[in-house]
């Protein structure tokens, strides 16, 4: 029989955190399967635009239109891993006739991403370039974000903003872009402008090598950098243009929100980070 004492130690129960993770593992399972039924021995090209989209319904068919099929001579795959809701985003996609994994519940931008870098693993990419599905990326530079790496001079490309033109009005955010950028650096050792800017290209086995140690399911964007550079591997930044959104708002909150938020990805995962390459020692 447990003492007092025993009791006052006892550590919380974790049986709502087994159950959370049990019911995330079969969602992803769900969207897996369906994802499999409907495409079944698919092959992607050497590039897959991978796009994780929730609730874009207005925005996503107008982005699907302008994504390239050719880069040089790379075949590009297009790829929408929707994150649930309650729109017509699947539908969109669809019937844009782009390979679509549908999750029955939204997980997160994080989550569809690591989905996403999944199947493109799975399915004979070589190269990834993630954009967003508000139209703020514009899918005519995706060639320009993939060239360092087919020169080989680096292994994950990040697009920067304030290298090119920012045409969004909204001074606080960017404040924040720099102001992260800073903070990411200091910890990165790197030397990036706009650490948090989705528009990104990499290397497939950069992937294959990231995804194990990735756990945000929102605010992911740091966490890339932290752990892609914490093991090694080449960063790099290209001047990109920037876009107001083309309707409706962020999905991550206001600004106060999406700071805190972010601020606490950043230092989680460089705790994460730190911690395992002591243990590694």
């Amino acid at each position: 029989m447990a003492t007092q004492r025993h009791r006052w130690i006892t550590l919380p129960d974790s049986r709502s955190k087994r159950r959370s993770h049990a019911l995330v593992t079969y969602v992803l399972d769900q969207a897996r399967s369906d994802f499999q039924a409907r495409y079944p021995n698919v092959r992607f090209g050497p590039v897959v635009g991978l796009l994780a989209a929730y609730q874009e319904e207005d925005n996503i068919g107008d982005v699907l239109k302008s994504m390239p099929t050719l880069l040089g001579d790379l075949e590009v795959t297009t790829l929408v891993v929707v994150d649930g809701g309650s729109d017509n985003t699947a539908q969109v996609s669809l019937d844009a006739g782009v390979f679509t994994c549908v999750l029955p519940v939204n997980l997160g931008q994080g989550a569809a991403l690591r989905l996403g870098y999944e199947l493109a693993s799975a399915h004979g990419a070589h190269y990834v370039v993630t954009l967003d599905a508000d139209g703020q990326n514009d899918p005519g530079e995706m060639g320009d974000l993939l060239q360092p790496i087919l020169d080989d001079t680096s292994d994950f490309v990040i697009a920067s903003r304030r290298l090119g033109t920012d045409q969004t009005t909204d001074l606080f955010r960017r404040a924040g872009v720099r102001f992260y950028a800073s903070t990411l650096n200091a910890i990165a050792g790197q030397r990036l402008t706009d650490s948090s800017n989705g528009y990104r290209a990499f290397r497939i086995d950069v992937l294959d090598d990231i995804v194990s140690h990735l756990v945000q399911d929102q605010y992911q964007t740091s966490e890339v950098v932290i752990t892609a550079s914490s093991r090694g591997w080449r960063i790099s930044q290209v001047p990109t243009m920037w876009h107001p959104r083309a309707s409706g708002t962020s999905k991550k909150g206001g600004n106060l929100v999406f700071g805190f938020n972010y601020a606490r990805a950043i230092l989680t995962t460089w705790a994460r980070v730190t911690l395992g390459n002591r243990t590694r020692r």
